[in-house]
């Protein structure tokens, strides 16, 4: 059997955690530059506080509510994501991590129930973290499991389905959009075939929906069936481009501030570059703006570096000297990037006998960097040309302590 874990109101309730003067009260996150809103907790949902919302269309309504609001605390999350992660592998034979907030474990017990229920305990009891529980006999299942869980108050956050009257009874009250891997378009196609339920849907021929849709439709289909083709990825696939970019706090218009932007933005891409094994000789980096006199723009450019590497020196060297290049003067640039693409394995790297190579000084260095940044935090290490304390830096007015992952925020506890 397959058990989905999910956090509820994830973001939300990392706020709670260590601020117990906001439990059991109104309580939404902000997103970058704490643009819109986009996690609220129960009791900011019964307020009908609108979610995906720009913060300023909402402020007044926050505000006469008594709305407790929060930036995105990504330090936070992370570190809190790692601990409940850590717990749920002690109790399962295998475990997936999904995403941030969900993972899929494979369990072999005799009370499903039982133990959905007593995985929900400990994940309170130990790090205060609200979490529902789906079980089922395959991923697919199980995420309509979890589904159940969260919008059906008596099943108190655990859902078992352990035999097709069960999952045939949900399926039957469900739409396909609700489905995991049923897009809202996808769906829109189904209903104009009749089918308007997930049930439906299971009793459609499956190679049908193969040759009108996909292999993964059928795939999909199979699951709701009971029949697990969707195995657990107990280790990511690496990724074939990294993608690493952030609005500003204001419209920027100094080269110099721009340069510092993208040298960071290519430290933490080739940060992650590292951490899969990966090199890269191929680096795309564009500018973003919208100015009233000249409209939109988005100046970019794609260059190739003579030779394969991961060294965040020599990659945010020269997204620096590109976007030199694509800068126009007296345009307020409103966000930048980079991206890492054609990424390969450093395993199956070629060399060539005439080229230049990355050399061994260089990833002994970045080694010890990434060694250096992960014990003592990040960018404890970085490039100077990223700026000491850049002012375009994302703004986070409303941002809560760094609780687990910074000296100076570790709450204290005093004795009356």
């Amino acid at each position: 059997m397959y058990a989905l874990v999910d956090c509820n109101t994830f973001y939300a309730s990392c706020e709670a955690i260590f601020n117990p003067a906001v439990r059991g009260k109104p309580l939404v996150v902000l997103s970058n530059n704490d643009g819109c809103v986009i996690s609220r907790n129960a009791e900011a949902k019964v307020l009908n506080i609108p979610d995906l919302r720009p913060f300023f269309q909402v402020k007044h309504l926050l505000k006469k509510h008594r709305v407790h609001v929060f930036s995105s605390n990504y330090e936070l999350y992370g570190d809190i994501s790692a601990r409940v992660m850590k717990l749920l592998e002690s109790c399962c034979t295998q475990m997936e991590v999904y995403s941030i907030d969900e993972a899929f474990l494979r369990i072999h017990v005799d009370d499903y129930a039982q133990h959905g229920a007593a995985i929900r305990d400990m994940l309170w009891q130990q790090v205060r973290m609200p979490v529902c529980v789906g079980i089922a006999p395959t991923k697919t299942l199980a995420k309509l499991a979890n589904r159940a869980a969260k919008k059906m108050p008596q099943l108190e956050g655990v859902c078992v389905l352990d035999t097709p009257h069960k999952w045939r009874w949900l399926l039957a009250r469900v739409k396909p959009e609700d489905i995991w891997g049923i897009g809202r378009r996808l769906s829109e196609h189904l209903q104009r075939l009749g089918i308007h339920t997930a049930l439906q849907l299971v009793e459609t021929n499956p190679k049908y929906l193969r040759r009108r849709f996909s292999v993964n439709m059928e795939r999909t289909l199979r699951e709701l069936r009971g029949e697990a083709c969707m195995d657990l990825a107990l280790e990511p696939a690496p990724s074939k481009s990294i993608i690493c970019t952030r609005s500003f706090s204001y419209k920027v218009t100094e080269l110099h501030e721009l340069q510092q932007a993208i040298s960071q933005y290519a430290d933490r891409a080739c940060e992650k570059l590292r951490r899969q094994q990966g090199v890269t000789a191929t680096l795309w980096v564009y500018l973003e703006s919208f100015d009233r006199k000249v409209g939109y723009l988005r100046p970019q450019r794609l260059i190739t570096l003579p030779f394969l590497t991961n060294d965040t020196r020599q990659i945010a060297s020269a997204a620096a000297a590109t976007l030199a290049q694509i800068f126009r003067p007296n345009i307020r640039y409103k966000k930048c990037g980079i991206g890492l693409l054609d990424v390969r394995t450093r395993q199956y790297e070629q060399n060539d006998f005439f080229n230049e190579r990355q050399s061994e000084q260089s990833r002994e260095l970045m080694q010890v960097m990434d060694q250096v940044n992960q014990r003592y935090g990040k960018h404890s290490i970085k490039l100077l040309n990223a700026g000491i304390q850049p002012k375009w830096a994302m703004k986070r007015d409303y941002m809560s302590p760094r609780y687990t992952t910074r000296w100076q925020d570790i709450p204290v506890a005093r004795c009356a």
